[in-house]
């Protein structure tokens, strides 16, 4: 399974959605990045995805984006092969 990279904040119920969404997918480890307890981390985040926004969630090299673009490549089928390194 495709290692799973989340930037994250402790209070944002994205996260929280995102990280559940993946668990039901399988997932079983998730690498957290608390940009909240980090200022550079937010820094790099910015500068990988030109987001500002948390979750910032990476499977593999792949930058999916937020919970929203994670859920719309779950409905359209995409994530469970991204998940197996298809």
């Amino acid at each position: 399974m495709a290692a799973v990279k989340m930037y994250t904040t402790l209070v944002c119920p994205y996260c929280v959605r995102a990280k559940s969404l993946l668990k039901q997918r399988g997932v079983e480890q998730i690498e957290e990045v608390r940009v909240d307890l980090d200022p550079a981390q937010r820094d790099s985040m910015i500068e990988l995805t030109g987001r500002r926004t948390v979750p910032q969630i990476f499977i593999g090299d792949t930058h999916v984006g937020g919970c929203d673009d994670l859920i719309a490549l779950d409905q359209r089928g995409g994530l469970q092969p991204l998940l197996q390194g298809a």
